[in-house]
């Protein structure tokens, strides 16, 4: 059984410091750095999500690009 409860940050807050301290530690320790590094790695902005779904280049197009690349940059020169 699963529940969903969908309250502001502020609401969670209060409701965290009305709890005993004893509770508060327990908290404390589930929400350790660990936890949250993994949790904030796992939850991808939305840049970072269209730079892993874009399209990637294959080694001969990386080489054509390469190519192209210092055939423009000897003929800006001229």
């Amino acid at each position: 059984m699963e529940i969903t409860i969908d309250i502001g940050y502020e609401q969670l807050l209060a409701a965290i410091r009305k709890l005993p301290a004893a509770k508060i530690e327990q908290l404390k320790s589930v929400l350790n750095d660990e936890f949250i590094e993994q949790k904030a790695s796992n939850d991808l902005s939305d840049f970072q999500d269209f730079l892993l779904k874009a399209p990637i280049m294959s080694k001969e197009q990386y080489e054509k690009h390469k190519s192209d690349r210092k055939n423009f940059n000897s003929w800006r020169m001229e």
